[in-house]
């Protein structure tokens, strides 16, 4: 049977040692935990007023990944913080876009660090600009307490690897959490909708071969796109 198409929507970098110049890009732990999975990851480049259902014709499931800072205007608000870094106002617009697309048309999703973000902002919420106490390089036990199942989880705590400076502020609507961290940030939600619909803040591409529980996370994603 073909594995399920996943589409990772690019992100733009300035440059890369690779291609020389700037590049869009995809993490290469990103497209491989995903194969791991069962699925095919296709990565897709970010373009202003894209029709989606055009685009993700064949497409069973979409990946929002993580990324650079979103602009606050997109949550009502001006830069606070000197720490917020690499806005680039088409990746907001297209991923926001993107995102409305996938929610009203019930198509799985999993979003991950900034696409969490992305997609709670999406949603009428707000973020933190800058933390307090940053989780960058952090490793937290993480206990999800609400669709274990639907997760491909147990009670055991998720081993997530963080690397975030904002968290969710507001919560959009339909935003449910499901995770906090030891300091009360939001680690997880769960989107309202006709499909399976979920967002981590941490990295599951940074620790799914020695963390199984977080291939399970994105392998029940993949099996959703299958269904």
């Amino acid at each position: 049977m073909a594995r399920p198409r996943i589409a990772i929507l690019a992100r733009f970098a300035e440059n890369t040692s690779a291609t020389r110049y700037a590049a869009v890009v995809t993490a290469r732990r990103l497209a491989e935990v995903v194969w791991a999975a069962g699925g095919e990851p296709l990565t897709m480049l970010p373009v202003a007023g894209s029709d989606w259902s055009e685009r993700l014709a064949g497409i069973d499931g979409v990946l929002m990944p993580g990324g650079s800072d979103i602009n606050p205007r997109q949550y009502g608000q001006e830069v606070e913080s000197d720490e917020v870094y690499d806005v680039d106002d088409v990746q907001d617009a297209v991923d926001i876009d993107l995102v409305r697309y996938v929610f009203a048309n019930g198509i799985p999703v999993l979003t991950i660090c900034r696409g969490t973000q992305i997609a709670n902002v999406a949603l009428g919420g707000s973020l933190v600009q800058h933390m307090d106490e940053p989780h960058r390089h952090v490793v937290n036990p993480v206990i999800v307490t609400a669709h274990i199942a639907e997760l491909g989880l147990t009670d055991a705590p998720v081993t997530a690897s963080c690397y975030h400076h904002q968290a969710i502020d507001r919560l959009g609507t339909g935003v449910t959490p499901i995770a906090v961290a030891h300091d009360g940030v939001i680690e997880a939600v769960r989107y309202d909708g006709a499909g399976w619909a979920f967002g981590v803040q941490w990295h599951p591409e940074d620790n799914w071969d020695t963390a199984p529980e977080n291939l399970a996370i994105v392998t029940a994603f993949v099996r959703a796109a299958t269904r």
